[in-house]
């Protein structure tokens, strides 16, 4: 397959709307954000409306579970089918490091029980219509660090494909991620692996390919107010040069085209509050940022936004 550069699953971050800006700006695959196979199985509406695959076209487009027991984890592939959701892949989550996932043995803690991730990689292989990926870790913590056998495993389950998050479940999101141990993986396995962690620039992504030898990269936190790092990674990947971040204008259109349509997906209510986050993203770095992101930080109206926008460009014209 030709090289991937996709958006990772982040939830409470990378909803429709972001995920539909990613793709405008380069994303080669998006995938939903993290659904509960619970919720799913027993028919929680806000669960079932994650699965929406309204946005999907030509992009590659994944549904993102998780969950401890093979039994429902099954149920909730099931499930995808009979709602109509449509997904190219359905990726099991065993990977997140939150307490409230691990603390039910779903996400990371996957990774203390493999014989546990295998029962469910098979119980949804057998049922699934589409195939099937897993998102891992290197280990529990770097005491147990069982990335190969993990990743062998899931491959002799049936898994079509692997992400490798580089750090363990300890180290969550803190230190360096380690491209020793994801490069270690894709010699191990045959199936396409995916590299992920610390991707903020075309220049990191380059060297998570380079040295791992990995068949795409998943970015994720690097993408936050970012949107067309895709892009500008694929010119780099090809051509070793890419265009620079856009203008102020034109970044404060995109921002605002993304949040003009969680509007219309979610309502002004929901999707304002939850601009706030979205919104400091974008901002890093202007000129008064630290001012228009505390604006941000109190948005319950679209054209709240619109004002805190005109400043910002009125602002910047005054400085130029």
């Amino acid at each position: 397959m030709d090289f991937l550069v996709s958006l990772a699953p982040m939830a409470g971050i990378a909803d429709r709307a972001y995920r539909t800006t990613a793709r405008r700006y380069g994303a080669d695959c998006t995938t939903s954000e993290m659904i509960s196979a619970k919720g799913l199985t027993y028919g929680d509406e806000k669960t079932a409306a994650l699965c929406s695959t309204a946005e999907k076209d030509a992009v590659p487009y994944g549904i993102q579970l998780f969950g401890a027991e093979p039994e429902f984890m099954q149920k909730a592939v099931i499930k995808l089918q009979e709602i109509g959701s449509n997904p190219d892949f359905i990726d099991l989550n065993m990977g997140c490091p939150v307490p409230k996932v691990t603390g039910t043995g779903a996400g990371a803690a996957l990774m203390r029980t493999p014989e546990t991730a295998a029962e469910i990689v098979r119980a949804c292989v057998a049922v699934s219509h589409v195939p099937i990926t897993v998102k891992m870790r290197i280990g529990w913590d770097l005491e147990h660090i069982n990335a190969l056998e993990f990743a062998q495993l899931m491959e002799e389950a049936g898994a079509s494909a692997l992400t490798v998050h580089g750090r363990t479940k300890v180290q969550g999101y803190s230190g360096k991620v380690n491209l020793n141990y994801i490069w270690r993986v894709k010699a191990s396995v045959k199936i396409p692996v995916i590299g992920n962690g610390d991707i903020s620039s075309p220049e990191e992504a380059k060297l998570m390919r380079d040295f791992t030898g990995v068949d795409g990269i998943a970015v994720g936190r690097g993408s936050y107010g970012s949107p067309w790092i895709f892009t500008q990674i694929k010119d780099y990947l090809k051509n070793g040069e890419y265009a620079p971040a856009p203008p102020i204008e034109e970044r404060l259109e995109i921002m605002s085209q993304q949040v003009k349509l969680a509007v219309s997906l979610k309502g002004e209510h929901t999707a304002m509050r939850e601009a706030r986050t979205q919104c400091a993203f974008y901002l890093k770095g202007f000129p008064g940022a630290a001012n228009f992101r505390k604006e941000c930080s109190e948005l319950t109206r679209f054209e709240d936004l619109e004002e805190i926008v005109g400043q910002i460009i009125t602002q910047s014209k005054e400085i130029l």
